[in-house]
């Protein structure tokens, strides 16, 4: 009954550690040779909170992460031009979390090893390919870095958890190509820096064309005073520029795109100065990919960034896999390690992640910082001359809509996998 699960990231481990809790076995092969803390900050919405929770995590995730108290947007001049509580403070019953992501990463490993076994967390276990048996699948590995056989091992399913260059969703759509670059490149760090605002504050200033994000990932400043603040820088680079697509991700130079920021000094944040003191910033390409019409084939199938790449737009790419992770879970309870299993949530989740793509193409909640500036390009008093209130809370609400984290809806609904009694069906 052993499920297969391609990828060690936040949904790979999370669905390992998710079927674990209903009693059936997982295995989970990485690419990499060693699994390392690495990344820069993200944001986990309440209700994929909710099922790390359920997973018995809240002690060691509420350790380490900031409890996001409020979402604020500003225009490029820094003048604010919507703010919204977040988490507990915004009526939840669980928190948002700001966090590192390898931190993230780092908690969900722990907890595998400790309760699936080292054993069944496999690296250097590069997915080459599979076939279907009568019983289930047979994946083929090897060693990425010296090109060997490592083997093949057979499960009731394969779950393709390896990212945006999912080598399952390669050989599913071998003619598909790269990922999507939309024009505009991501410049991002952690500087040790001052408090700002709330000290709880997820802030997002500026325009489509050029925008800044910030927000705490430490709980408690250091000996220095200092909290770890997790910066994005972004531009929609003009057509004649050239990304290097051999470069996917690699250490950025700070007068590349440091210029642009130059003017940025708020009264309550020096945007040039928490890049200038940044020690590591990476570029990332914004990029996605197009929703395809099917993720499961037989015994196979894809979830999170395989899935359903999309924008980091809203704080949702991570939560979106956890609530994969779980989904599949609770059809594997309801139907065993079956293709049924796999159908089922397919048709629950692909729908609403294509969805929530799309809008994250149209900047999702953040078009209200391009309206203001195609409104009030040099700046406005309140921003109630500019914007009324009711576009506002539409453009906010319709967002918590499509991603599925409406208060009053998450608050109502039990979690996504319940435990009982039952024992899981087998795989058949």
């Amino acid at each position: 009954m052993t499920v297969l699960i391609a990828g060690g990231g936040i949904g790979g481990l999370t669905l390992a550690l998710s079927l674990h809790q209903i009693g059936v076995p997982a295995r989970i092969f990485e690419s990499v040779s060693e699994l390392r803390p690495l990344g820069v900050g993200i944001n986990v919405l309440p209700h994929a909170v909710r099922e790390l929770i359920e997973l018995g995590l809240h002690d060691r995730l509420d350790a380490h992460a900031v409890r996001t108290k409020e979402l604020a947007y500003f225009s490029k001049h820094g003048k604010p031009i919507w703010s919204e509580p977040r988490g507990i403070e915004a009526g939840y019953k669980w928190p948002q979390f700001s966090i590192h992501r390898g931190t993230l990463q780092q908690i969900l490993l722990d907890a595998a090893i400790e309760r699936l076994g080292p054993e069944n967390i496999l690296t250097s276990h590069h997915l080459t390919g599979w076939s279907e048996t009568e019983n289930g699948v047979r994946a083929e590995f090897i060693d990425k870095a010296t090109g060997k056989s490592n083997g093949a091992h057979e499960g009731a399913l394969l779950i393709a958890a390896d990212g945006i260059h999912s080598a399952v969703r390669e050989k599913l759509y071998p003619d598909e190509g790269p990922p999507i670059w939309n024009g505009r490149i991501l410049w991002r760090g952690i500087t040790d820096s001052d408090a700002f605002l709330s000290g709880r504050t997820m802030i997002m200033a500026g325009h489509e064309i050029l925008k800044f994000v910030c927000y705490p990932i430490s709980k408690q400043a250091d000996s220095a005073d200092k909290f770890k603040i997790n910066w994005v820088a972004e531009r929609h680079m003009p057509p004649t520029y050239q990304w290097r697509r051999e470069d996917y991700n690699r250490t950025a130079r700070l007068e590349e795109f440091l210029p642009w920021f130059k003017d940025w000094k708020f009264d309550w944040l020096d945007v040039p100065g928490l890049i200038e003191r940044c020690p590591h910033a990476y570029e990332y390409p914004l990029v996605d990919r197009d929703p395809v019409a099917q993720w499961t084939f037989g015994r196979v199938t894809l979830m999170g960034d395989a899935a359903h790449p999309m924008y980091p737009i809203g704080s949702n790419g991570a939560s979106q896999a956890i609530l994969d992770a779980r989904v599949i879970t609770r059809e594997i309870l309801a139907h065993g390690a079956t293709n049924a299993a796999l159908v089922a949530y397919e048709a629950e989740r692909r729908p609403a992640t294509s969805d929530l793509v799309m809008l994250n193409r149209r900047n999702g909640p953040e078009q209200v910082m391009q309206m203001v500036e195609e409104r009030a390009p040099n700046g406005y008093d309140v921003v109630t001359d500019v914007l009324s209130l009711q576009e506002l809370e539409d453009i906010a609400a319709n967002y918590k809509r499509v991603a599925g984290f409406q208060v009053e809806g998450l608050n109502a609904k039990p979690p996504i996998v319940q435990i009982t009694q039952a024992t899981p069906r087998a795989a058949s």
